[in-house]
């Protein structure tokens, strides 16, 4: 019987009570394959619980899961919160950044943490992240014996807590505007660049024109900052982003992991079209630098029917490039023109941008 040490404790496992290893590990559990193996894990194991893990190294008929309310239910009811409205974060197996894209004001959030510790390093990352108002309920040992919930807020936290241990974060004291706009086009000033980054309208409009959709992944060629690949992660995609320089791949995953999405972006150091092999094929593709006619024959070539490729020049040859193909294989071809007021002498006048072209297009599409 394998378990934590309290669920075996609590079970009476005795001597056929077997301890999960630190860090978890399920060869233990699979040695004993076609033998009679009982796995206590989370009351519904398939949400934050090992579940997942134990049928993904099974047979379907190797397994059977004999649920009960699970840590996340509990939590529910002990607070009354509708679950379909509370996001869900396994955090115990996961950096604390993971909830910046869910904080907000009004935000309800429930987590499981990973030990007795972890509710007061919440606490302190929440205020250092200008949450501070925000009230944690720490759920400890839910259903069973030594059940116990209290709630303060993240900037007044002092608990002694004990494991295992969950927490509910309430936003709605927080700041009126506090969190992440949730769409594409988000301040530039959010994210560490030197310069490389697409800008917030023209990011915006980008994004628009890649369709992003949950799930699907996107091909960043050229990363700079990583802003786009960024946003599309916060948009439910995964994505890889391609980078030439070793500065600018750091820089990047600095912005992953500030916004909470290293697990949907994978950076890598490169030039393409050589950076691209053996890369599963996208559902989209952003050039953002370095177009050649070399890259677009090799993405044309390799891009299955209905992947978007939407490319973005700055200087005259590549809009050049960029007409050629438009020419070619259709799709929309636009130019896009942004100007900002600053000042100018005592009065204000308009500072325009580099115009930017931008070709997308549908492949196998008649658009």
């Amino acid at each position: 019987m394998f378990g934590g040490p309290r669920h075996l404790a609590l079970a009476g496992a005795g001597a056929r009570g077997r301890a999960w290893p630190v860090p978890f590990d399920l060869a233990p559990l699979l040695a004993l394959r076609g033998r009679p193996v009982a796995a206590l894990v989370s009351g519904d194991p398939f949400w934050c619980g090992a579940g997942g893990s134990i049928a993904a190294a099974l047979a379907p008929g190797e397994w059977r899961a004999l649920p009960a309310p699970g840590v996340l239910s509990l939590a529910a009811s002990r607070l009354g919160w509708r679950l379909e409205d509370v996001v869900t974060l396994g955090l115990h197996a996961a950096p604390l950044a993971r909830l910046r894209p869910h904080l907000a004001r009004g935000c309800r959030i429930i987590a499981t943490l990973r030990d007795a510790d972890s509710p007061a390093a919440l606490a302190a990352w929440l205020v250092d992240e200008g949450a501070g108002a925000a009230r944690l309920t720490v759920l400890e040992r839910l259903g069973g014996p030594a059940e116990r919930v209290r709630t303060m807020p993240a900037h007044a936290f002092a608990m002694d807590c004990a494991a295992p241990v969950a927490v509910a974060i309430d936003g709605t004291e927080l700041p009126r505007g506090y969190g992440l706009p949730s769409v594409p086009g988000r301040a530039d000033l959010l994210f560490t660049d030197d310069g490389q980054i697409t800008r917030s309208p023209i990011r915006a409009m980008t994004l628009a024109a890649l369709e992003p959709r949950a799930g699907a992944l996107l091909w960043d060629i050229g990363g700079g900052s990583g802003a786009v690949a960024v946003e599309w992660a916060l948009a439910g995609g995964r994505a890889v982003t391609i980078e030439p320089r070793a500065d600018r791949i750091a820089r990047i995953r600095a912005n992953l992991d500030g916004f909470g999405v290293a697990h949907r972006v994978t950076a890598i150091q490169g030039s393409a079209p050589p950076a691209l092999d053996g890369l599963p094929d996208p559902d989209a593709v952003f050039v953002g630098g370095g177009a050649s006619e070399a890259l677009m024959q090799a993405l044309w070539a390799r891009l299955p029917p209905g992947a978007r490729l939407v490319a973005n020049a700055v200087t005259l040859e590549t809009e050049a490039l960029l007409a050629r193909w438009h020419a070619s294989c259709g799709g929309r071809l636009i130019r896009i023109d942004i100007a900002e007021a600053a000042p100018l002498g005592r009065m204000r006048g308009w500072s325009p941008a580099r115009p930017v072209t931008q070709w997308s297009v549908t492949c196998g599409s008649p658009e």
